[in-house]
């Protein structure tokens, strides 16, 4: 060992190394000097470098020992081997007896199952394809299940606000709650219009007095006496026939019929020309039921509560007091079949034209236009504060939860409301426990999530569900993707009508040819003529349809659909107390509850279609024919007056360079589809947050909710509208909202461009 030990001082010692030392120079400054020494040189080279004071470097003389190489490798052998055997002494376990591999795995697998309960593997999920939703969505959706909830919900009244109205939305929340869907309540205290018990409503005609039961809420209240005329339906075509027969209508009270519009626009048009007060009726001719029938309704031409536009109705708001633009200036009061008939008997004045239209179905009587005799309206409706409940309920989505199909119906009626609000709720209901029946025992995963509302207040102008869209607005239009309406889906069989947003055309044209007729034999497609159905089956969305205000005011792509009886437009018994299951009945020729089945499956497959696919059904293709023909009636119209010389200054060329931004974008969506794998969920979010955002940004951020609440460009109403630009004959109006019609149409075309480096710069 001393020998080895010697050895390797040696050869260490050997071994040169490098100093760097910092030497002052006489400059002041350092330098280094850099030594590369072994034992031999290290201490007369540092000696000299003191005496010398400066760096110096010497290579470091060649020096081997061969023999103190051997010893060193054959010293670490040593260490080595004897290391190994210390090790392997120390470590060496007890020799046991060999065992059977497999004997091993059970009694270990035993024991493991002793000490802890076993983990089974989940099996995996099964992807149900289209045709697997469809069928199962069909055999839960049966005619015997909606006997039951048709028969339950089935209420003698059930006025916004009543306790009938709070029972079923108990119900729905107990429903919704028993089902595990998450239910909540959204609260709202309301005013609403109702008759003054102590002061009932009256109409007074020479020595007649009508107290009518009907009325229409959010009338102006006063009592007003003028001479009576008649005007049709009140539109203003039929306006215009009065004006040409020299009619006076500036101070008169308006006699109508009831139809081709809402009450609200009918009164709007008359206090337009100077009305001083309304009277509307049903005319035999359009409704066959008993003349002493009376008739409900509203005439705020909006919806929500009036009294707090563009806001929502909480408890304890503190928001100052204001009204609605809607809300009429001029008394209007329903009467009967049976007091109308009276009224026109006595009315006097010339006869219309015969091709005017104005001939109504009372065969004992001559339709004069009045202006002889005078009546008297008096109507004094009260405001009440109502507390009102929305209930939802809501299945989440496996992918994207946080965007979300909305189906909604109202509760709420003005009689028994079977049709209005019974239909309506049951098919709620059960689409509700159909989807999460699949979720929960079929392996159905919707990507997206599936909210159920039920509304209160409805008979009023959707109060109950604008007050949740004014309330929640900043989200709802970055979630809500789509608003299926669910009132009135059945109104009889034998035909289909629809009123959509173009975005959702496509998909009502799939659904149409995968729901079968009701006749028995095709398909609805095949019920409305197949490649004539948009003609034979689609309509303009009213102002009074309960799916306008997510059109129209909020900007969500927006469908209701109805399963009616060939050549009908509406429902007869809407606001009578005669909307009753046996009317419905009569009108289903008595499968109401196969047709209301049917009327399920088909708001089902929409609903579950936008949230299967990872690509949302939203085209947005079909908004360009629309767009194309009213940028074209915009166009004529400036080019007729400016050949007349009325309007100077003003191109219609850079709206189409707008529309063209638009189409562009469309076919870029369009083109980024073709390109895309459709089973990548991150290209296809990306791809719908372009589609979600064309409703939305087809409303006008240039006009107040207060004054003018449905701001849609092309599908609103008020100034704003390119339709009412085309008509408009105040020239100083028209260049405004020319200017701005045509920057709202380009922002939506540049919120449609995938990247803000992609956007169409053509205007």
């Amino acid at each position: 060992m001393d020998r080895f030990r010697s050895a390797f001082n040696s050869m260490i010692k050997s071994e040169r190394y490098s100093r760097f030392t910092l030497q002052p120079a006489e400059d002041g400054e350092r330098h280094v000097e850099v030594k590369l020494s072994d034992d031999a040189t290290d201490d007369a080279a540092e000696a000299e470098g003191q005496a010398g004071g400066s760096p110096s470097f010497r290579p470091a003389p060649p020096h081997q020992n061969r023999h103190s190489i051997c010893y060193l490798v054959l010293g670490t052998l040593l260490i080595f081997v004897i290391g190994y055997l210390v090790g392997f002494i120390s470590h060496r376990k007890p020799q046991i007896e060999p065992v059977n591999c497999e004997a091993a795995a059970v009694l270990e697998t035993e024991d493991q199952q002793e000490r802890s309960p076993a983990v089974v593997a989940p099996a995996p999920e099964v992807q149900l394809d289209w045709k697997d939703v469809t069928q199962l969505l069909q055999q839960k959706l049966t005619s015997q299940a909606f006997d039951r909830t048709l028969r339950d919900f089935d209420l003698p009244r059930r006025s916004a606000g009543s306790e009938e109205d709070m029972s079923v939305a108990n119900r729905m929340f107990d429903e919704f709650k028993k089902l595990e869907m998450a239910p909540w309540t959204d609260i709202h205290y309301v005013q609403l219009q109702t008759p003054d018990r102590e002061r009932p409503n009256r109409v007074l005609f020479g020595s007649d007095v009508f107290l009518p039961t009907g009325y229409l809420a959010y009338s102006a209240p006063g009592r007003v006496q003028g001479k009576l005329v008649y005007g049709n339906y009140g539109r203003q075509e039929d306006l215009d026939v009065l004006q040409k027969k020299s009619v006076e209508l500036k101070g008169c009270v308006l006699l109508l019929r009831t139809g081709k519009i809402s009450f609200a626009e009918q009164v709007d048009n008359a206090a337009t020309k100077g009305a001083s007060a309304v009277l509307i009726y049903p005319d035999s001719e359009d409704y066959k039921y008993v003349a002493d029938t009376p008739l409900y309704g509203h005439v705020h031409l909006g919806s929500g509560d009036p009294y707090t536009p563009g806001f929502p109705s909480f408890n304890h708001t503190q928001f100052p007091p204001t009204q609605s633009s809607g809300l009429p200036k001029i008394p209007a009061q329903t009467i009967t079949a049976n007091m109308a008939s009276v009224l026109l008997q006595r009315i006097g004045g010339p006869e219309p034209d015969a091709d005017s239209g104005f001939k109504g179905g009372f065969k004992s009587l001559t339709y004069r236009l009045g202006g002889a005799e005078n009546v008297t309206v008096e109507v004094n409706n009260v405001l009440v504060n109502k507390e009102i409940h929305n209930v939802f309920g809501v299945i989440k989505g496996f992918t994207d939860p946080d965007r979300y199909v909305v189906l909604g119906a109202q509760r709420d009626a003005w009689g028994k409301g079977y049709t209005k609000a019974t239909v309506g709720t049951s098919v709620l209901l059960e689409l509700a426990k159909a989807v999460r029946d699949m979720v929960e025992k079929d392996g159905f995963r919707p990507k997206r999530s599936l909210v159920f509302a039920s509304w209160s207040a409805g008979e009023y102008g959707s109060v109950g569900a604008t007050e949740w869209l004014e309330g929640y607005m900043s989200s709802i239009d970055k979630s809500v993707f789509t608003y299926i309406s669910l009132d009135g889906v059945v109104m009889g069989q034998g035909s289909f009508m629809a009123s959509a947003s173009p975005l959702l055309y496509s998909l009502l044209e799939s659904t149409m040819k995968e729901v079968k007729s009701p006749l028995g034999s095709g398909s609805v497609y095949d019920m409305m003529g197949k490649s004539k159905w948009e003609a034979n089956a689609l309509r303009p969305m009213s102002a009074d349809d309960p799916a306008y205000p997510f059109l129209a005011f909020s900007g969500i792509p927006s469908v209701s659909f109805h399963f009616i009886s060939p050549n009908m437009e509406a429902y007869t018994y809407y606001g009578t107390n005669l909307d009753n299951k046996d009317h419905l009945n009569y009108q289903t020729n008595h499968r109401t509850s196969e047709i209301t089945a049917l009327a399920a499956q088909f708001a089902g497959q929409m609903a579950l279609r936008l949230t299967h696919d990872h690509l949302i059904s939203l085209d947005v293709s079909r908004y360009s024919s629309l767009l194309t023909k009213v940028v074209a009636r915009v166009y004529r119209r400036i080019n007729q007056l400016s050949q007349s010389g009325q309007l100077k200054g003003v191109n219609p060329t850079w709206l189409n360079r707008a529309r063209g931004s638009f189409q562009r974008a469309a076919n870029g969506i369009k083109n980024a589809i073709v390109n895309t794998d459709l089973s990548d969920m991150e290209a296809c979010r990306i791809l719908n947050d372009r589609i979600m955002r064309v409703e939305h940004t087809l409303l006008s951020p240039y006009v107040s909710p207060i004054e003018t609440p449905f701001r849609h460009l092309l599908l609103g109403r008020g100034s704003h509208t390119l339709a009412s630009i085309a008509e408009t004959t105040d020239m100083e109006q028209l260049r405004i909202q020319l200017a701005l019609a045509t920057w709202s149409l380009q922002g939506c075309a540049n919120a449609m461009v995938g990247d803000i480096w992609d956007i169409d710069e053509e205007i």
